[in-house]
């Protein structure tokens, strides 16, 4: 539990340190650089969470994980109630690329996150609630169920933007996994 600790200080710093470069008025001070604090902060959250589920890949190898990520990516890109071809590639890809999903053979990655695809996209209610319980499996284990939080946030947050459909899928999972939504500024 100190690594959780640790990487939890970390991800303080970081959205304190965000928000540091912010003066009165929350204009932001001339040489603090980004785009905004806010989306700047996503944005260094996103890559702190993308480097600290790294640091767990030797860790993340159950088949619990795999499933419940699968759901959680799967309910992340159907957030807004839909999914078109092109995102769906997207988020294929980034699955694919993503360091610690590559323990697992790229077809049951696939297999896994369309069958979710396909179920939300059918009837998005009852593909929810099946994502939703794919996912409470994996509460079992803490460094598990919030390593599938960090991968959903981690794949909302590719487009450098978390929507505000996908904060609240986010925080219905934390939720789900018995994982605080507020170590993750949800």
């Amino acid at each position: 539990m100190a690594m959780w600790d640790r990487l939890k200080d970390q991800a303080k710093g970081l959205q304190q340190q965000a928000q540091g470069a912010r003066g009165p008025a929350g204009q932001r001070q001339p040489g603090t650089g980004g785009s905004g604090a806010s989306g700047g902060s996503k944005e260094k959250l996103v890559g702190l969470l993308k480097s600290q589920l790294g640091s767990l890949k030797t860790e993340l190898k159950s088949g619990a994980y795999r499933d419940a990520s699968m759901a959680m990516c799967a309910l992340v890109a159907a957030a807004d109630g839909s999914v078109d071809p092109a995102e769906r590639h997207h988020v294929e890809n980034l699955i694919l690329q993503n360091d610690v999903l590559q323990n697992f053979p790229p077809e049951q990655l696939r297999q896994r996150f369309n069958k979710h695809v396909d179920q939300l996209t059918f009837n998005f209610q009852q593909g929810k609630a099946d994502a939703m319980q794919e996912i409470a499996k994996a509460a079992k284990k803490p460094v598990e169920a919030k390593a599938v939080v960090q991968t959903g946030f981690v794949i909302a947050g590719a487009d450098g933007h978390i929507a505000p459909a996908e904060a609240q899928v986010l925080r219905e999972a934390c939720m789900a996994l018995g994982v605080s939504p507020q170590e993750f500024g949800l």
